[in-house]
């Protein structure tokens, strides 16, 4: 068989590997689809004729570490009269060495070309097509490594800052190498200080696919599943299973800056002598305390979940002191909380986030009420006005929809009739 020669090929493969953090297969891979794509463009500046983007699928290139050189093979397809050699292969032609061959059959082909000129061009196209199929290589090892650990924790050490983004290193495991990951400005936090080298939890969100440009890794410090993670990893009753988490409502970007990061999360147990809360908080605040290290000063409201919605409600809106929850409309979950004049501002929260997080947390709409202000006739009476006015609204579609199902069934039976008149007199 003949040989195009790569000297320092083995060399050049070890190097790479080395270079690149891929393992040699992977390196030889790549090698060979860019050596195909330079026998490729051989072919197409040898012949006028045009090729299809797969004309070329049933080539392939076989490199030899030892000898330091590659050959082009070709699956071709025995037939009795060739009509594309590319392709296809004389009966006779491989019956002078093997007799028992028959039409129809694959056969393997020794298509390496003889012209030193080809050594040369294929040199150049590899070099310009090597890389490209490396960072593929790249891309593909990320996916695999690193698509089953979506949504969980990582570290994560600062690199460098493109635009508004932070370039974090990560590892899948102990003895990996390291991989770019982004960390956009959505997904930071502001009391981070992303300093190079500094080591931060980091949540993966996502690992792209294709052939995006830049990191594959999309990270969070700011998702609920960083706050769930830090628990649980703290709470020894959470990993146990003894306490679990019914809900977070976390709010790591306020939307003004005089306002800080706050998270809500609610626990609950089925164990009657364990405290959820007190678990989650620890002795003298050990273990919350921890939590809120890493989310540099965050912070967090841990509340006792209930299946009632008004004590949960209440619970939600700690520390403000709730006198009383009113389900106004259970079916449209919104509910008036009524408390005393001095725990307004408690319960609202700055900039309303105590309130808004408490919404989010529950699944309520959440109106807080001056309990000593409140009328409740009043409010009885606008919420009957305003059930009577959806009712009639209601009402009035669902009678447009019948008439509008009235028309349509007359003229279905217009159009029999019709047809009917047409077959008689037909």
């Amino acid at each position: 068989m003949s040989m195009v020669p790569l000297p320092g090929l083995k060399e050049m493969v070890e190097g790479i590997s080395k270079e690149r953090n891929l393992p040699k297969h992977a390196v030889q891979a790549a090698l060979r689809e860019a050596l195909l794509k330079g026998y490729e463009r051989y072919r197409r500046t040898q012949k006028l004729d045009h090729f299809s983007e797969e004309y070329f699928d049933n080539f392939d290139v076989e490199l030899d570490a030892e000898q330091e050189g590659f050959r082009v093979l070709a699956n071709k397809t025995i037939v009795e009269e060739v009509v594309n050699p590319d392709h296809e292969i004389a009966l006779s032609e491989v019956q002078e060495v093997a007799t028992e061959a028959q039409p129809g059959s694959i056969v393997l082909v020794d298509v390496t070309p003889n012209q030193k000129e080809f050594g040369r061009m294929a040199a150049i196209q590899t070099k310009q097509v090597l890389a490209q199929k490396l960072r593929d290589q790249q891309r593909k090892m990320i996916q695999e490594e690193f698509k089953d650990l979506e949504e969980t924790v990582l570290q994560a050490r600062v690199l460098r800052f493109e635009r508004q983004s932070v370039i974090l290193a990560v590892t899948s495991s102990f003895g990996q190498p390291e991989v770019d990951a982004e960390l956009p400005k959505r997904e930071q936090l502001p009391n981070d200080n992303y300093r190079a080298n500094a080591t931060f939890k980091v949540y993966l969100k996502k690992v792209g696919e294709g052939s995006t440009r830049g990191p594959q890794l999309l990270v969070s410090r700011a998702d609920a599943g960083l706050v769930v993670y830090l628990f649980a990893n703290e709470v020894p009753e959470i990993e146990d299973g003894v306490v679990r988490i019914v809900a977070v409502a976390r709010e790591a970007n306020p939307p003004s800056r005089h306002v800080g990061p706050r998270t809500k999360i609610a626990v609950d147990t089925l164990d009657r002598d364990v405290d959820p809360v007190g678990a989650c908080i620890g002795a003298r605040g050990s273990r919350i305390q921890v939590v809120v290290n890493e989310l540099r000063g965050e912070k967090i409201d841990v509340i006792r979940w209930s299946p009632d919605p008004a004590t949960y409600i209440a619970n939600a809106l700690s520390p403000a002191r709730v006198d009383e929850v009113r389900l106004v409309a259970p079916e449209g979950r919104r509910a008036h909380i009524l408390v005393a004049e001095d725990q307004l501002s408690l319960a609202i929260g700055k900039e309303g986030q105590n309130v808004r997080l408490a919404a989010r947390l529950t699944g309520w709409k959440i109106d807080i009420k001056d309990i000593a202000k409140y009328d409740r006739e009043a409010e009885d009476s606008k919420l009957a006005a305003e059930e009577t006015r959806l009712d009639q609204l209601a009402a009035e579609e669902e009678a447009e929809f019948e008439e509008d199902m009235e028309s349509s069934s007359e003229a279905e039976d217009v159009g029999t009739i019709d047809e009917t008149e047409t077959r008689v007199g037909s």
